[in-house]
C-alpha cells in the first residue's frame, strides 16, 4: 500500500500540474491573467469570426458583426472590428486620468479597458483582440463584467477567407441584364411552342 501511495504522490509531483488563482478584486491582475493565456475554446461562431462565452453569459442575438449577449441583469454588446483586423490598424488610444479607470493593454494584441461613472452607473468600454465590449454596470459588478468580458475578448479568433469575401466589394455585386420578355426577338427563328406541340 506504501508503494502505491509513493507512486502516486510521485505522479502527481512530476504531471506539472498548475493552478492559476485570479485575484477578482483587481481589475489590473484579471485582465493581465486572462489576457496573457493562449484560450483556443469558443462556442459561438458568426460571420467570419468565433469567441467563447463563459459559463452564466448568454447569447441573445446578432445585428451584423453586434452580439448582444446577457448575464444576471447586465447587458454585453460585443463588437467585431473586421475591417480594423483586416487591415492591421494599431489601436490609438492615450491613458485618461478623468475616468474611474483607464488602461492602455499592449503586447501580442493591443486594446484599452476604460471605465466612467455616469450618475449611478459605471459605463466599461473594453477594446481588445478587434472586439469591443461594452457594458453599462453597478458598482459592484464591475469586477465580475471586465472577467467575463476578458474571458469573451481573449478568444475572439478571424476566419480571413470570410472576411476578405466580405470586404470584397466586386464579389457580392449583381451583374444585371436588361431582358424584356414581351419584345420579340428578330435573330431567332420562328419558335412557337403551341406550332411544336401541333407537328
Amino acid at each position: 500500500m506504501k508503494k502505491l501511495a509513493t507512486l502516486f504522490l510521485i505522479f502527481l509531483f512530476t504531471t506539472g500540474c498548475t493552478i492559476v488563482r485570479i485575484d477578482t478584486k483587481n481589475i489590473d491582475n484579471i485582465i493581465g491573467v486572462v489576457l496573457s493565456k493562449n484560450n483556443t475554446l469558443y462556442n459561438r461562431i458568426g460571420k467570419g469570426y468565433k469567441y467563447y462565452i463563459p459559463r452564466g453569459v448568454n447569447y441573445i442575438d446578432t445585428n451584423a458583426l453586434n452580439d448582444k449577449l446577457y448575464s444576471n441583469g447586465i447587458y454585453y454588446y460585443l463588437y467585431i472590428d473586421a475591417v480594423s483586423y483586416f487591415y492591421k490598424k494599431e489601436v490609438a488610444y492615450e491613458e485618461k486620468e478623468n475616468c474611474y479607470y483607464s488602461k492602455k493593454i499592449e503586447g501580442d494584441k493591443e486594446g484599452y479597458l476604460e471605465i466612467n461613472q455616469e450618475e449611478d452607473h459605471y459605463s466599461i468600454e473594453f477594446f481588445y483582440n478587434y472586439a469591443k465590449i461594452e457594458a453599462k454596470v453597478q458598482k459592484k459588478d464591475i469586477e465580475k463584467v471586465i472577467l467575463n468580458a476578458s474571458y469573451i475578448l481573449s478568444t475572439v479568433k478571424f476566419n480571413d477567407n470570410v472576411i476578405e469575401l466580405m470586404l470584397n466589394e466586386e464579389y457580392f455585386t449583381n451583374k444585371e441584364e436588361k431582358y424584356n420578355m414581351f419584345k420579340k426577338d428578330e435573330t431567332a427563328e420562328n419558335d412557337n411552342f403551341v406550332q411544336y406541340v401541333e407537328n
